[in-house]
């Protein structure tokens, strides 16, 4: 349901009927003021499907409450997001989109793939989701992105039976930025968090180079109190667990890649804010969410 009125009811679907949102102190602002929102290959393909399912003008709607800093908050989960949007009416309205997250043993099929190739492994530690990863997903019969509405659940507590409402529609918006600030937010709701992630990921790198096991992290780039000294950061700490061979025993396979590679080049583009996503949000104690997007607009600023 939305706000936009009630089906057949008394409300007649009027827009009109419910007058302008409420003002919202501190609310979630979309970073993007006109145009496309979603600067990340990920986070426009999300978008692409989204608008692909030819939602109308709810969809222009929930854009404006998302830029206006109409979402009051939002968390994602597995399997599930759920949002605060502030409407017209006092009470703000509580919006939940659910979308299948993946077993446990279809990650640790996944994550064996991505262990299994050292471009993927030291995409990912550092911070990034390379678009082949999408490839991936789907020759492993799970795409990571939803294929029809019909994978969706989406409830908005408004009083209007359309789906998507612009609460909905602002909420996928916002969805989309938070891609953008932490790609391994689209895989936590999917299933699998960025720190259970990159530590499998280390795990079986060095399994598979006979390496020492590194030891387990509470979040990304967080090191442990008994971990002696800090892992290399960022690529490194994929590449690193690669032993080097004596040329000798090598030379008839120098020049061959030493895993297979994707059907097509890899890309590589990186932004200004590249540290920001290796290293993850700050902790709230610290400046939380409001610090990370601070940083990366001085990112920006000195990028230029």
């Amino acid at each position: 349901m939305s706000e936009s009125g009630r089906a057949g009811g008394a409300a007649n679907g009027r827009f009109a009927d419910y007058g302008r949102p409420r003002r919202v102190d501190g609310g979630l602002k979309a970073r993007s003021t006109r145009g496309a929102i979603g600067r990340s290959w990920w986070s426009r393909r999300f978008l692409e499907v989204l608008e692909s399912f030819a939602l109308g003008t709810r969809l222009t709607r929930g854009r404006s409450y998302a830029r206006a800093g109409q979402v009051v908050r939002l968390d994602i989960a597995p399997g599930a997001v759920s949002a605060v949007v502030q409407g017209s009416r006092p009470r703000p309205y509580d919006v939940h989109i659910g979308l299948s997250a993946f077993p446990p043993e279809f990650w640790e099929r996944i994550e064996a793939d991505l262990a299994a190739q050292a471009f993927f492994s030291a995409r990912l530690l550092a911070g990034d989701l390379p678009a082949e990863l999408e490839e991936l997903f789907v020759a492993a019969g799970a795409p990571l992105f939803p294929a029809g509405v019909d994978e969706l659940t989406q409830r908005c507590s408004c009083p209007d039976f359309a789906v998507p409402c612009k609460h909905l529609a602002a909420t996928f918006y916002l969805l989309a930025e938070a891609f953008d600030a932490d790609p391994f937010a689209l895989l936590q709701w999917r299933g699998r968090g960025r720190a259970e992630l990159l530590d499998r990921l280390r795990t079986l790198r060095a399994a598979a180079t006979g390496a020492a096991t590194p030891a387990p992290s509470d979040q990304d780039g967080a090191i442990t109190p008994d971990t002696p000294e800090a892992p290399p950061a960022g690529a490194l700490r994929a590449l690193g667990t690669l032993p080097p061979a004596p040329l000798a025993e090598a030379v008839d396979r120098f020049w061959r890649p030493p895993v297979p590679l994707p059907d097509r080049p890899p890309s590589l583009a990186t932004m200004p804010d590249l540290l920001l996503r290796q290293l993850g949000p700050p902790a709230p104690a610290i400046g939380g969410p409001g610090l990370l997007e601070r940083l990366r607009r001085a990112y920006r600023a000195f990028g230029g």
